[in-house]
């Protein structure tokens, strides 16, 4: 039977709980289509099943099990190309030339579902700066979905996946064959460490950020929840830090703290200047 709008509206309620996200209206089909394939692997008979369990348990096991099915995991190597020629090109310059004297480097990807993002970071890294491995250097990735973060810890893909974006040079140099898969080595996931962390909950204890990637996630959420998202990022950068959003997305009439500054084609945001610092 096709989802009742209560149903539905059961569905985004639980969501929102979960992770802030409010479902558009017309995805109705995706969530019925989500809902089903769940109900069969979970031999629940009919969504009608799994619908009763999730109105009994609203935030059991099964609960976040369909938030995850109906979350966006859209991402892939270098994406967009010109976010990373602008690390490559000036930002990462500009912090090893600032940062010498403590060599110590922080970078988030926040959201980085299977994590090609942050891997991404890993390898130009090990391509054009190897001298910060020698530095105190923490990449890490946060998601709120666990099977996002375990396929990310293991660095495994498809081959769809690695002929999005991933340049062959790369492939070559940083990647194992298994099968029909194609695994990171060894000494690059080694640098990237994998939380599970909810963006629109109580932030984990992590470091001051010299650089966060918040790409093409804002966007999922409602206006109050992406000022809150950003008041915490805020706070969780230095002061001469730099902030990714994704290319439809800005901090304009969201967060007056941060401007925008172009490298090239590539935007990226900087927490003003206040009173009594330096510009």
């Amino acid at each position: 039977m096709p989802l009742g709008p209560n149903d539905f509206e059961l569905v985004r309620q639980i969501v929102r709980e979960h992770v802030g996200i409010l479902l558009d209206t017309w995805k109705g089909s995706l969530v019925e289509t989500r809902l089903g394939a769940i109900a069969r692997e979970e031999r629940l008979g009919a969504v009608e099943d799994l619908m009763r369990q999730l109105r009994s348990r609203p935030r059991g096991p099964l609960a976040t099990r369909v938030v995850e099915s109906l979350l966006t995991t859209e991402t892939s190597f270098f994406r967009d190309v010109h976010p990373f020629e602008a690390l490559r090109q000036f930002i990462l310059p500009d912090l090893v030339s600032q940062r010498q004297a403590r060599r110590r480097l922080t970078i988030w990807s926040a959201g980085c579902a299977s994590g090609q993002e942050i891997y991404s970071v890993a390898m130009l890294i090990r391509e054009h700066f190897p001298s910060l491995l020698d530095w105190s250097l923490e990449l890490v990735g946060t998601d709120v979905s666990s099977a996002m973060l375990g396929k990310a810890a293991k660095g495994r893909y498809t081959e769809l996946e690695i002929n999005r974006g991933l340049p062959a040079a790369a492939l070559v140099k940083y990647f194992e064959q298994h099968g029909l898969e194609w695994q990171i080595k060894l000494e690059v996931r080694a640098m990237v460490e994998f939380l599970e962390m909810n963006l629109a909950g109580s932030w984990r204890a992590l470091p001051k950020m010299d650089i966060i990637f918040l790409r093409n996630v804002l966007v999922y959420f409602d206006v109050e929840k992406k000022r809150e998202i950003l008041a915490k990022v805020r706070r969780q950068l230095h002061p001469d830090g730099f902030l990714f959003l994704g290319g439809a997305e800005s901090t304009i009439n969201l967060d007056d703290d941060f401007q925008p500054t172009y490298f090239g084609p590539a935007v990226v945001y900087r927490l003003r200047a206040r009173v009594g610092e330096a510009a």
